[in-house]
């Protein structure tokens, strides 16, 4: 039986780990849980799994949580970064899965790896703005980082048995989002409440939100260049709305192959936590024969421009990853409390880039370094700017 520890447990990718492993007893055990700030929600994940650690983000939401579960026998407690590190080095799991949001989810995936422990990474901005420091770390640590994403997922499962030095590019498809087909002036009118109602995924606001832009699919981009090892002119965006086949490699001799699959979760993430088995689960089957049509075309990145800046920045390297990533969190946030417009978003994350200052990131204290400086920078911006400024694009 392997021991998961699951960080992120009352996200969105989190109940959909839990579900996975509600639906296989005999093979998977939570044996830690962390969340948030949802502490009522944890607690009702503690009586049901039974894990040996739990952690909050906050004393006061531990300090609930505790009230809630009473006296007796409960799991052993902790908050904050440290409480997220304990649980990814703790000696009782075999594999811990990063499903936190934001850049927190760097520290627990250096320190499980640091650890010796495997991570199933649905994390993006772990690999976006630490990706050289990370994987040289699961290299020199003999440690593996799956997946979870669904297109990193496809991609890793069509690679399964082939050599990766035939890629000759990767597709990552996206399926355009909510606003693939309304206007520049359209766009500019988008509201919170449209922003998150994506066509095919349940997923968190703030992914979702990116999702909207493409920023999601530029975030993909840059974890996909670490995973895979290929270069950004090896990867290609394909908008594909009907989120049927989640991604595809090409090889050196012509060949094609690609995942596809009903728009699930829980596939990939069951991939990630059941590999190298294959196990029958709770995912919706993919019906081929009500299928009425697959279809593909170029992104428009006039219209949607978060894509090109997660090109730039790549291609950039160093600590401009992590400056995107940062800019975008601070952007997105305030388009949700009414801030920023939507279409406002990657102005600001371009005017944080043109004033930032590259450095090498050898360490990961600079990048948290460059991280911080983006925040208050793109804070700044938003503050001194008009609500529909226009950026510098």
């Amino acid at each position: 039986m392997k021991r998961i520890v699951l960080l992120g447990s009352t996200g969105s990718i989190g109940r959909q780990a839990l579900d996975v492993i509600r639906n296989l007893p005999g093979e998977l055990k939570v044996t830690g849980l962390a969340a948030g700030k949802n502490w009522s929600l944890l607690a009702k994940q503690v009586r049901e799994f039974q894990p040996l650690y739990v952690t909050l983000s906050e004393p006061g939401e531990l300090d609930l949580l505790k009230k809630e579960l009473g006296p007796g026998k409960v799991p052993d407690y902790g908050w904050g970064r440290k409480g997220l590190e304990t649980l990814a080095s703790m000696s009782e799991a075999d594999l811990i899965v990063v499903a936190v949001t934001g850049s927190v989810g760097i520290f627990p995936t250096v320190a499980a790896l640091k650890a010796g422990k495997n991570v199933a990474l649905a994390n993006k901005e772990t690999l976006v703005a630490a990706g050289s420091l990370v994987m040289d770390l699961s290299l020199r640590n003999k440690t593996k980082i799956y997946p979870v994403d669904s297109e990193h997922s496809a991609l890793w499962q069509c690679l399964e048995g082939n050599n990766w030095e035939t890629i000759e590019k990767i597709i990552l498809t996206a399926s355009g989002g909510p606003f693939l087909r309304l206007s520049p002036a359209e766009l500019k009118n988008v509201t919170v409440e449209m922003a998150l109602h994506h066509p095919n995924w349940h997923m968190g606001p703030k992914v979702t939100i990116d999702s909207a832009t493409l920023m999601n699919k530029g975030l993909e981009v840059i974890e996909a260049k670490w995973l895979f090892g290929v270069d950004y002119d090896q990867i290609e965006v394909l908008v594909h709305p009907q989120s049927i086949i989640h991604s595809a490699v090409e090889f050196v001799d012509g060949a094609v192959l690609a995942q596809m699959g009903a728009p699930d979760m829980r596939l990939p993430i069951q991939y990630a936590l059941t590999y190298p088995q294959r196990i029958k689960g709770p995912a919706t089957r993919l019906k081929m024969r009500e299928i009425t049509g697959l279809t593909f075309e170029a992104p428009d990145c006039k219209r949607f421009p978060s894509l090109r800046l997660a090109f730039e920045a790549g291609r950039a390297g160093g600590t401009m990853p992590a400056v995107l990533n940062a800019a975008n969190e601070v952007a997105v946030g305030a388009f949700i409390n009414g801030v920023l417009s939507f279409t406002d978003i990657p102005f600001v994350v371009e005017d944080v880039m043109l004033k930032h200052d590259i450095m090498e990131a050898t360490v990961l204290e600079e990048i948290i370094e460059a991280d911080l400086w983006a925040r208050r920078t793109a804070e700044t911006i938003i503050r001194n700017q008009p609500k529909g400024y226009g950026g510098l694009l």
